[in-house]
């Protein structure tokens, strides 16, 4: 009967011989329901040197890596005049004409930003990405 009622109720039964076990499965339960911290970890700074008008793409920003380095797929801000003007993605990143996955610091590349087009020669770009950070209970 207790495996009818477990099946239909879709209840999962566990037996422990030691209560430690038990109390270590019900915390790992708990830390699983917890949200992550989410956390800004900043990979690079690009400044923006030139611009490029490619047919069917758009505009790419010829930068300048000044520190760090640039990754494709990472977010990006754009700086102009000290005011953030953009938050978005880096959709596409070039090292000469090859589709590149990063850049190191001192290296100039091609920069396309998603669906943003604004961007002029001097502007600087934050490149940042979003690590998410586990969370677990206090003992």
């Amino acid at each position: 009967m207790l495996k009818r009622l477990r099946k239909s109720q879709k209840v999962e039964i566990r037996l422990y011989r030691v209560i430690y076990e038990a109390l270590e499965d019900i915390r790992a339960a708990l830390e699983g329901l917890l949200e992550p911290i989410y956390k800004e970890v900043s990979v690079g700074r690009a400044e923006v040197r030139n611009l490029f008008h490619i047919p069917k793409v758009g505009m790419i920003a010829g930068c300048n890596i000044l520190e760090g380095k640039a990754v494709r797929n990472s977010k990006a801000r754009v700086i102009r005049d000290g005011v953030v003007i953009y938050e978005g993605v880096i959709d596409s990143l070039k090292r000469f004409k090859d589709d590149v996955r990063e850049v190191a610091q001192g290296h100039d590349c091609g920069i396309g930003l998603d669906k943003f087009q604004d961007i002029k020669a001097g502007d600087i770009l934050e490149i940042y990405q979003i690590e998410a950070i586990k969370r677990e209970l206090k003992s």
